[in-house]
């Protein structure tokens, strides 16, 4: 037996103004685009925006529905986006904020495990790593550089090679 030890490394900011602008005014996007979501049995809305290669902006907010779980998460509603707009542009950073209308905004969250695996998609897609921007509508804000990281031992299409 062998013991392995899987590391992740990220930043944590105190507050948005430890962001350079380009990241601040993302995130700040992010927290302006939960208000489109539609959760009317959470209560938890969600936004992401992203910030493609070329400059251009792509922003998705959760679906729900009442048929659990078929709603959509608010960052594979943008990746959808962005991949069917600018299908040959790489994602360069996706910010991602919420409003939880019944609790605390303050503290930053990921990525639940589909998105997580969509996004490690898209970054092997793309041969490229996605840099994630996690915020509440106020508080710390982490910063990954890389979407793999929130998913190490990740399944991938090399899997399924014949």
């Amino acid at each position: 037996m062998e013991k392995q030890l899987l590391h992740i490394e990220y930043l944590v900011y105190d507050d948005i103004n430890g962001l350079d602008d380009a990241d601040a005014w993302l995130l700040k996007e992010a927290r302006e685009v939960t208000a489109h979501a539609y959760a009317p049995y959470s209560h938890f809305q969600v936004g992401a925006v992203i910030r493609l290669a070329n400059g251009e902006i792509i922003a998705g907010s959760n679906q729900e529905n009442a048929s659990f779980p078929i709603g959509l998460c608010a960052e594979r509603v943008a990746l959808a986006s962005a991949a069917s707009v600018y299908p040959n542009i790489d994602i360069d950073t996706i910010a991602i904020s919420y409003h939880n209308i019944n609790g605390d905004s303050s503290h930053p969250i990921s990525p639940c495990g589909i998105c997580r695996q969509t996004l490690a998609e898209y970054e092997t897609k793309q041969d490229a790593p996605i840099r994630l921007v996690m915020g509440g509508l106020s508080g710390k804000i982490y910063v990954v550089n890389r979407a793999n990281d929130l998913l190490p031992l990740s399944f991938s299409g090399d899997e399924l090679a014949l």
